[in-house]
């Protein structure tokens, strides 16, 4: 595991079970704990981001809502009240070591649309510049797809690249990915490294739900799988562990880490694989399927069979094969419309059937990534 002195910025998620007590309510002394450890780490100028949860479980405990609601409206107004709760004591703590907090609010149509994207990017930029500590959480309080699909982890993974994190340490209740009796459902050991996301790590994931978080180790290792991919290690620890931080920076067994991958990705295409939303869909032959898995080559009108959705040109695009598989998503330089005429023809096709051409791809290489 790396020293402090190779990590320049970490980002660090906070689970809500990590900052709340057993009545739903926020933890002063572990909120304080926590950024006591951030504190340490910055005097060794470190710079550090933090995506918190804990928003709709502290509106839980106001409430006195021993279960997390299911209706979309309660779990709304849970974190429309637990948010100010939640910054007012990151805030306090940080302000009486000399440090300032600013929140972050942000969905994934923030991080979807190109231009909203880089305004956070850039923003985030400042802050750190600024000597500010950024805290960041889903904006529940208007978003759906957060609340109904998982909690920060897969928030935390995108925020990591669009930052450009050096690590990301994701904090829960759990010791990390752990080995399980089958029978008796109890944990057998925690792995120490996984040099890479595998169908049988995978199938050690336990999709455990608690009372205030609904992410799990599943949705855990799908952000890892994210962070890694973009030349981001990624490490799931438990929260409640003494100076859990500190260790980590020490370069201390703690966890799971999970190695960054080989060949990373840049952040663009890390920005076209898994934060933007796909407008429609493109389908393809096998020969094509080959062409873009294993010869890196652009996709081409004469390898599609089909289009779907009302995309422009621009619009990220998911393409599949001919079993509606998607193995990768690309930037379309032709409309649904353009492509509904010229699909199957051959390059040197296209100005006659359009009356016009100004590319020979339909996705070039560099605007396209294989998942």
């Amino acid at each position: 595991m790396k020293s402090d002195k190779k990590y320049k910025r970490i980002l660090v998620k906070i689970g809500t079970g990590v900052i709340t007590s057993s009545d739903n309510t926020l933890d002063k002394k572990k909120i304080e704990g926590l950024l006591s450890q951030v504190v340490r780490i910055m005097g060794r100028g470190i710079e550090i981001l933090i995506v918190t949860s804990g928003a709709i479980g502290a509106g839980m405990g106001v409430l006195k809502k021993c279960t997390r609601p299911q209706s979309l409206p309660e779990l709304q107004a849970c974190a429309a009240i637990g948010q100010n709760q939640l910054m007012n004591m990151y805030e306090g703590y940080l302000k009486s070591k000399g440090y300032v907090g600013a929140q972050i609010l942000l969905t994934q149509d923030d991080l979807t649309d190109r231009k909203r994207y880089l305004n956070a990017k850039n923003t985030i930029a400042t802050l750190i510049k600024e000597g500010v500590i950024p805290i960041i959480n889903e904006n529940d309080t208007v978003a759906t797809d957060e609340i109904k699909f998982g909690d920060n982890d897969r928030l935390s993974s995108l925020v990591a690249n669009l930052a450009e994190a050096d690590l990301l340490v994701m904090l829960s209740t759990v010791e990390g990915l752990c080995e399980y009796d089958s029978a008796k459902k109890t944990p057998i050991r925690c792995i120490g490294i996984v040099d890479k996301i595998t169908r049988e790590i995978e199938d050690l994931a336990v999709n455990q739900k608690s009372k205030t978080g609904i992410g799990g180790m599943i949705s855990k290792l799908q952000a890892a799988k994210i962070t890694t991919s973009s030349g981001i290690p990624c490490i799931v620890a438990n929260g409640n562990d003494k100076d859990i931080l500190i260790k980590i920076i020490d370069g201390k067994r703690a966890g799971t880490l999970f190695l960054a991958g080989r060949e990373a990705i840049s952040a663009r295409k890390h920005w076209i694989a898994y934060t933007s939303r796909p407008k429609g869909t493109i389908k393809v032959d096998n020969g094509a399927r080959e062409a873009l898995e294993k010869r890196n080559k652009s996709l081409l009108a004469s390898g599609i069979t089909g289009e779907s959705g009302k995309f422009d040109v621009g619009d990220v695009v998911s393409i599949v094969d001919e079993k509606d598989d998607e193995f990768a998503r690309g930037l379309t330089n032709f409309s649904w419309m353009e492509i509904r005429k010229i699909k199957g023809l051959k390059s040197s096709e296209i100005k006659e059937a359009l009356g016009y051409k100004y590319y020979d791809e339909i996705v070039h290489r560099d605007n396209l990534v294989v998942l």
